[in-house]
């Protein structure tokens, strides 16, 4: 199958940074890289041109990755703290979402989307839990996510009684099942 070569103009994650000539499937190209303005098709004039700014993307870089180390301060000072409900363990009934992550994020003006969030497991139990936050290809952030049983813990009951004469859904399966 035929290749597309492109131009990036912004980083794509897995394919490549801004500047960089690649060779993609006609599809990926002609459906997400070039309708959302991530990259241009790659023609002799355009590769010169290219090389003139390249210089320039590497100053907008720079200048970027200095702006980005106050925002990762701001970033890293945030604790957050959400409360769900948990067992008598501190195990969580379901999971804090990167979503959740997120939304609490922007409430304490920060505006991160959840895809540039990570966390190395799933949020599962209650205590401090680090998500870590992709700021740009070359630098990210972790915040502190605290995660606390609301109101009262829920106790599994206890007088759970295996009833063995529990109805079966209508199937008889003692019965036996002769060709006669």
């Amino acid at each position: 199958m035929a290749q597309v070569k492109l131009i990036l103009r912004e980083d794509v994650e897995k394919l490549g940074d801004a500047g960089d000539v690649v060779s993609v499937k006609p599809g990926y190209a002609r459906n997400f890289l070039l309708p959302n303005g991530k990259a241009s098709i790659a023609t002799d004039a355009r590769i010169n041109e290219l090389e003139h700014h390249r210089r320039i993307i590497a100053e907008e870089q720079a200048k970027l990755l200095k702006d980005l180390v106050g925002a990762k301060k701001q970033v890293e000072a945030l604790e957050l703290e959400i409360e769900m409900q948990a067992g008598a363990e501190g195990k969580l009934f379901g999971s804090v979402t990167l979503q959740q992550v997120a939304d609490l994020m922007a409430e304490k003006g920060i505006k991160i989307d959840r895809r540039k969030l990570s966390v190395d497991e799933p949020i599962k139990t209650t205590g401090e839990h680090a998500v870590q936050v992709r700021l740009h290809r070359e630098m990210s952030a972790t915040v502190k996510v605290t995660v606390t049983a609301s109101g009262e813990v829920v106790a599994p009951p206890d007088d759970v009684d295996d009833d063995d004469d529990a109805p079966t859904g209508g199937h008889d399966f003692d019965r036996d099942f002769d060709d006669d």
